[in-house]
Formats: C-alpha cells, structure tokens, sequence
C-alpha cells in the first residue's frame, strides 16, 4: 500500500505542493460561485459569509488530505464530508425547488472548477508539466472525486474532457448576488481568530485575491465586472504569478506553516514519518523529498504550497 493517498511520484503532488495553489484555491471559489445553484448552496449551508478564509483553509485541509494524508485519513475524511453533505439541502429561490447539496451535477462542477483552476493556475505560475502529465494530473484527480461521492467516470479524465465540460457548462453560469458578494470577501477577507497575530499583514493578501481574479477567463471577469479590465492584464497577471511564487518559496517553512491548522499540520507529519518508513528521503519538508522511484521534487524546487510537517 502506497505511505500516502496519492504516491509522491504523481502529478498530484507537483501540483498541490506548489505555493501557487494559494491564488488557484481562491480562483477556484471564484469560478465555482458562478454556478447559480452550487452558490446558493455554499450561502444557504456553510458558513462562507461568516468565515470565508475558513472555507479556503478547509478546501486547503481536504486537498491537503488527499494528497499526502494516509490512505486511511483520506478514506475518514471522504466519509465524513459526505455524511455532512447528505443531510443538507437548500432552496433555489429562482424555482422554490429544494435541492440536496450532493446533487450529482453540482459535485461535478465543483470537482471540474477546482481541478482545473489548480492545474490552469500552477501552470501559468512556472510549474512545468509536459501534456502527458497534464492529462496524467486530471485523471489522477478523479480518484479525488470518489472522496465525495462521485465515481471516476463521473468526471473528466483528461484535458480535452475536462475543457469540452467546461465549455458545456458555460450556459448554465451568471453572476448571482451571492456570487458578486463572494468574490468581494474574498478579495478581502476577514482574518480569523487563529491568525489574529498576523493581521497587520492583512493588505497582503490583496495581490493574492486580485490575482486570482485575474486568472479567471476573460468572460467570467467581464461578467463580475467587480475589477477594473486593464490593458496588458493578461501578461502582468502572469508576470505577477510568477513573482508572487517565488516570494512564497523564500519564506522559510516554520514561518509558512503557521497559515494551517493544527489538524493539518499532523497530517503533514504524519506523512513524513510514513514516508521515511517507506524508505523516501525527506528533506527541508517534502520539498526535496527523493525516493525508491524516479520521481524528483521539480528543481531549483518550487515552494510547498501545503505545510511541510517539518
């Protein structure tokens, strides 16, 4: 049995490893809060309006899991997300039709917004993947999907499905209230409790807000209108991804895990214990994690972009 969820050889954790997936995890709430019914879903039955960085730091915490957690946190942590989905339901106001939050086509669309914001994002940032392991990466990811209910089949399993869907699914998308009030709080979140010490450092996060805005396809921004369409904000938004990753890969790992919650800073431990015992070498974190494979970390090394454990 592989030491953890998904093996260190894979595309997966090239791509959730990358400290860029700070702006692709806030892309893909973005994108995902164009979706009428999956938005009033997330406003009738989280608590995103109270806690909005605390719905990023759980999507960061699930991907987290999945990735490097034990195949068996992966498994608890699937079962327990769906039991929690299973009994909520909310209301379309549109239709007074009431829907269950683990619709079919709305785990879809979540799942397809998320992957293709990680991928599409850490890309553009400078992580290098060949085609092959973008489709490698994609269907990786489907096995992610089982974690909430889907089959692997359910969901795209290669490039040219994943885009094809996308663009399928392109009708049913607006700008709901709910969704223009989502991308403002999370163009400036509120800082929660835990990070208290760090709010000073609060107007840092605009660039990383205001660049997942930018990563979003030209006919979503256009449809948020939310910020100014500049001239050359295509190649300023890449340029910018690229500074912003490499910023994030100086800051030193014992300053860079205080981000994450105590339960996933024991996944990443526990993690690296699996993986010594498993015979990989683990250094400075994961990020010169080498093993009995051919798999080595992408050099000069991109930044985690889930803690270290070390």
């Amino acid at each position: 049995m592989e030491p953890t969820a998904a093996a260190p050889e894979s595309v997966t954790w090239k791509v959730h490893l990358d400290r860029s997936m700070w702006v692709a995890g806030v892309r893909a709430l973005m994108l995902q809060a164009l979706h009428p019914l999956a938005m009033r879903g997330v406003w009738q039955r989280s608590d995103f309006r109270d806690d909005p960085t605390g719905r990023l730091l759980r999507t960061a915490h699930f991907v987290a899991v999945t990735t490097y957690g034990s195949p068996d946190e992966a498994r608890e942590l699937g079962e327990r997300v769906r039991r929690v989905h299973s009994a909520l339901t909310f209301t379309d106001p549109d239709t007074g039709r009431i829907h269950r939050v683990d619709q079919h086509d709305l785990l879809v669309w979540v799942h397809c917004a998320e992957v293709s914001s990680y991928l599409e994002t850490t890309v553009r940032a400078g992580l290098r993947l060949t085609p092959a392991e973008r489709d490698r990466y994609i269907d990786e990811q489907s096995r992610t999907a089982e974690h909430v209910g889907l089959l692997r089949d359910d969901v795209p399993r290669d490039t040219a499905s994943l885009r094809r869907y996308l663009a399928g699914a392109r009708p049913q998308l607006r700008v709901t209230p709910e969704a223009a009030r989502a991308v403002r709080f999370l163009l400036w979140p509120d800082v929660p409790d835990h990070l208290a010490a760090l709010a000073p450092l609060q107007p840092l996060w605009f660039p990383i807000g205001a660049l997942s805005y930018y990563t979003l396809p030209a006919w979503a921004r256009h449809a948020y209108g939310t910020l100014p369409e500049l001239p050359g904000a295509a190649a300023a938004t890449t340029e910018g991804l690229r500074l912003l990753r490499g910023g994030l890969n100086r800051v030193p790992e014992r300053f860079y895990n205080r981000i994450f919650d105590e339960a996933t800073l024991r996944s990443a431990d526990e993690a690296k214990k699996r993986l010594l015992e498993a015979g990989y070498e683990v250094e400075n974190g994961f990020r010169a994690l080498r093993g009995r494979t051919v798999f080595r970390a992408p050099a000069p090394g991109p930044g985690s972009g889930w803690p270290s454990g070390a």
